[in-house]
Parts: structure tokens; C-alpha cells; sequence
């Protein structure tokens, strides 16, 4: 079994990262916009904050009270589509109740989209329009088969999970890679048959250790995308690695696995907004 380390995907990410940054006339910028302190965003605040630095990209965090009221989000979020400095707009979601997402989503600058919030990005996900933003965690997991020399071309991929951050646009962007996508959700009956027949299996259901050894073949390759609190306390995936570690031939652990990649995707997209603003 092959540990797929999400370090290793990083690092060759952020390094190509450098030497693009390095050639820029002024420093990309990452506009974060959090509302209250939600501990899941405020970490990966920090991860984000301590890429981006790392690689030359400037990050400037808006915080506010999570009872900021709709008007003033709007307001806040035209002034950052209006700053010809800032180059990449990220919101945490999701957002407070009294807030709709519906409408704040189309606020947001599709070209400063860098985690495809706004429907325009999807709609490029759908044709195949590379010129638009994917979700970061969703393109993680793309460059892990990138990195590893995992071709998806022909191969049966199941994925767990349906949701607008990873399940669909992971479909999307498989099926560009010609394989055949079986995606699996919360009303999919059998689903451990489906995905004990498939040769790659991506997680991310959000449930602790449900894939066990009756979801997996002998030599499938397993992404898990799932980050959970197991029994005891402790960060787990979606999948039970102990109980698969010896059927799979790949398997990314929880935690060093997916999300060790994501910060590096969003400067990524971030680099390329500034290159699509700078004409270069």
C-alpha cells in the first residue's frame, strides 16, 4: 500500500508558485472575507495566510461580526471587486442564517472567484472552460492523481458524496479525464456495492470511517476528502483507514492527506487571477 502524502503535492505546487510569483511587476493579493470565528475557517485562515506569505502573495483577512447585516456584506464586497489590487476574493461559508447565499454568491467578481462561489465559475466547470475558478478542495484532489501518476482514463471512479464544493465538480473534472464517474449520495442504495466494482474511490460524505473493507476491491486506489471527529476525539476521514490500509494500493491519510494540498490550490488560483488581470 502507497501512502498518498499531500505534502510532497503542496510543496512541488508552491515551488512553481515562487518562481512565477518572483517574476511579477507587484504581489498578487487575497482578499479573505470571515464572518464570527467559526474554529474550521480560522484555521484554515491560518494555513492559507502562511501559504500565501510563503509564496509572495499578499493576504489581507476583513473580518466581521457574524450579525454583519446583508446590505453591508454587499457593500464591502463591491468595494473588493472595485480594488484593482486585490486579485482573489474568498468568503467563508457557510454563511450566517440571515444572510442568503443566493444572492451574496453573484456578488462576488467571477475573475476574483478563486473558490467558484459564483454560478458563472460552475457554469465553466461544466463546459470544460479552463479560464474559470474550481472549487480548491476539488482540484486538490486532481493534482494528487497529477502528482502520483494516477491516470483516471477509462478507470471506474465512484464518489461519495454530491455536494457543490467536492462531489460535483470532482465528477466534472474526471469525466474531462475521461473516466466513468458513478456518483453515490445519501439516497444511493448499494452503495458499497458500486464502489467495491470501481477502481478509484473519492470520499467526502462526511462521515466518520464509513468506508470500510465491503466499499473497497482488492487495489483500488481510495481519496479520502472526509475530516471528522472520530469516537475518541481524534481528526479522522471519511474512510476507515486502518480496516482498508491493506486492500487499497493508494490511499491518502486523514490528516497530511487532501487538505494538506488546498491552500496551495487557492494561491495557485490566486497567481493565476493576478495573471489574468495583469494580461500576463
Amino acid at each position: 500500500m502507497e501512502l498518498l502524502l499531500g505534502k510532497p503535492v503542496a510543496d512541488h505546487i508552491s515551488e512553481q508558485l515562487i518562481k512565477e510569483v518572483e517574476g511579477f511587476n507587484n504581489k498578487p493579493k487575497l482578499a479573505i472575507v470571515r464572518l464570527g470565528e467559526n474554529p474550521n475557517d480560522m484555521a484554515y485562515e491560518r494555513g492559507a495566510k502562511s501559504r500565501c506569505e510563503k509564496i509572495g502573495i499578499d493576504v489581507d483577512v476583513h473580518e466581521f461580526s457574524s450579525d454583519i447585516s446583508q446590505e453591508e456584506l454587499i457593500d464591502m464586497l463591491r468595494d473588493l471587486n472595485n480594488d484593482e489590487k486585490v486579485n482573489g476574493i474568498l468568503v467563508f461559508r457557510p454563511l450566517p442564517k440571515h444572510i442568503d447565499e443566493d444572492i451574496i454568491k453573484h456578488e462576488v467578481r467571477y475573475d476574483k472567484d478563486v473558490d467558484c462561489f459564483n454560478p458563472i465559475n460552475f457554469g465553466k466547470l461544466y463546459e470544460g472552460d479552463s479560464k474559470g475558478f474550481v472549487p480548491c478542495t476539488a482540484v486538490a484532489v486532481m493534482e494528487i492523481l497529477k502528482y502520483y501518476d494516477i491516470d483516471a482514463m477509462g478507470k471506474n471512479v465512484a464518489i461519495i458524496g454530491a455536494s457543490n464544493v467536492i462531489g460535483k465538480p470532482v465528477s466534472f473534472l474526471l469525466l474531462n479525464k475521461r473516466a466513468t464517474i458513478t456518483v453515490c449520495h445519501s439516497k444511493t442504495k448499494n452503495t458499497s456495492q458500486i464502489t467495491s466494482n470501481s477502481d478509484i474511490i473519492v470520499s467526502a460524505c462526511g462521515v466518520a470511517k464509513m468506508v470500510n473493507e465491503s466499499y473497497v476491491s482488492e487495489g483500488a486506489i481510495v481519496i479520502d476528502v472526509g475530516i471528522n471527529v472520530d469516537e475518541n476525539g481524534k481528526l479522522c476521514g471519511d474512510v476507515d483507514f486502518e480496516n482498508v490500509k491493506d486492500i487499497a494500493s493508494m490511499i491518502t491519510p486523514v490528516p497530511r492527506g487532501v487538505g494538506s494540498v488546498t491552500t496551495s490550490i487557492l494561491a495557485s488560483h490566486v497567481v493565476k487571477a493576478y495573471k489574468m488581470h495583469n494580461n500576463c
